[in-house]
Formats: C-alpha cells, sequence, structure tokens
C-alpha cells in the first residue's frame, strides 16, 4: 500500500481526506510544517499532499526541504489562485497543484497520477550515462561529473525520459502526456518552467557543456555529442 503524508492544519480537510482514502492508502497525517520536517527526514512516502497556509514552518520551507533531501512528488494544496504563485512552485518543486475547494475526484485522480509516474521498475534499474551526466535509478539519483545534482521529481523523469531515447526528439506536448499523464491542455506553462529550471541547474553544475537542445519547430532533444 503505497504510503501518503498530508500535511494539512485545517481539521475538516484532514478528516474528509482520511475518511476517502484510508482504506485504499497508508496515510500519515500531520497539522504542521515542523511535524513534515521531521517525519519526512526519518521515513520514506510515495507522495506528498502539502498544504501551504501552515503553524510553524511554511508550507513553502517543507517544500524545499522535501526537494534538497530526495524525490518524493508533492502535491500542493492552496486557496490562493495565483498564476505566478503558482510557476514559482513549481520551479521550487512541486510535482502538482490543486486550488481549494478542490473537487474530489480531481484530487484523487492528480494523486494516481502522480504515484504512477513516480514508480521506478525493478528492470530499469541501471546506470545512465551521457557525457559528464548519470542517471542512478535504484538510488533515484542524478550525477553530473560525479557530484549530485538536485532535482526535482519531474526534472528527475525529465532526464530520464531524454536519456532513454536520445535520438527522439519531443515536442512540450509529447512531455506532458508522458511524465504529467494528462492532456496537454494549458500544460506549456508547467513544461516551460520545468525545463528551464532543469537547463539553469545543467548550465550551473557545467557551463560548456550542453545536454538538452532546442530543434525549433519541432521540440526538445538530448544534444548530439559534440554540442
Amino acid at each position: 500500500m503505497k504510503k501518503i503524508l498530508i500535511v494539512e492544519d485545517d481539521e475538516n480537510i484532514c478528516q474528509l481526506l482520511t475518511h476517502l482514502f484510508q482504506d485504499k492508502y497508508n496515510l500519515t497525517l500531520v497539522h504542521t510544517g515542523t511535524e513534515a520536517v521531521l517525519l519526512i527526514s526519518d521515513q520514506r512516502f510515495d507522495l506528498v499532499l502539502l498544504d501551504l497556509m501552515l503553524p510553524g514552518v511554511t508550507g513553502e520551507s517543507v517544500l524545499q526541504m522535501i526537494t534538497k533531501q530526495n524525490s518524493v512528488p508533492v502535491i500542493i494544496m492552496t486557496a490562493v489562485n495565483d498564476k505566478k504563485k503558482t510557476v514559482e512552485l513549481l520551479k521550487n518543486g512541486a510535482a502538482d497543484y490543486i486550488t481549494k475547494p478542490f473537487d474530489i475526484e480531481e484530487l484523487e485522480a492528480r494523486i494516481e497520477v502522480q504515484l504512477r509516474n513516480s514508480v521506478v521498475e525493478q528492470k530499469d534499474y541501471e546506470l545512465m550515462t551521457f557525457k559528464k551526466l548519470s542517471l542512478d535509478p535504484e538510488n533515484y539519483e542524478v550525477r553530473l561529473g560525479g557530484v549530485k545534482l538536485e532535482v526535482s521529481n519531474k526534472e528527475y523523469q525529465l532526464l530520464d525520459l531524454l536519456l532513454r531515447y536520445p535520438n527522439k526528439i519531443y515536442s512540450k506536448a509529447n512531455l506532458y502526456e508522458r511524465i504529467w499523464g494528462d492532456s496537454y491542455i494549458g500544460g506549456e506553462n508547467t513544461v516551460n518552467v520545468h525545463l528551464s529550471t532543469l537547463r539553469k541547474k545543467l548550465k550551473e553544475a557545467d557551463p560548456k557543456t550542453e545536454y538538452i537542445e532546442t530543434i525549433w519547430g519541432m521540440g526538445i532533444r538530448l544534444a548530439k555529442e559534440d554540442n
């Protein structure tokens, strides 16, 4: 049974989520960011549902801590319907978000998508390398020049897809449908944010080497060896 950490200080929402999902998932509920930080440091979860407005440590700080420590997908639950804020959250490692009050069926679908996308089959546990970059599916790590590169869950999945099919050109619609598991309608901003952040991290770690190239009018692919 998949383990989900729910970080929410609204008791009514906690009761609702418990009622809906307790028979389907192994749920752990906490009401403060401080509790969440302690748990995530000590236990492994398959998914985190994270409220932003928390007492103590803020939801943004919890998200930052999660993305630094591991690659567990985080779905943000927020009452703030602000596109600029959403972009910031995606840049900082959130896998998805949902605005309160949320539709239960939509939330359940988003949970299922993230859990499905985060599964790494045993047969895929083979180290992949490209130039100075290496992906270790068994430990879910990215290294560049032997140094661990901190990436979000979606950034890891982007690199994983590109390295597995190095000659394939992916449109943004392809990427969104493969990695986010949903229709591309409205997904362009999400893809752009994650690609931009990933490219920035690669460039900062290895300024002289190109890892992802844009094929104008078509999409992106792994850069050729001589780039």
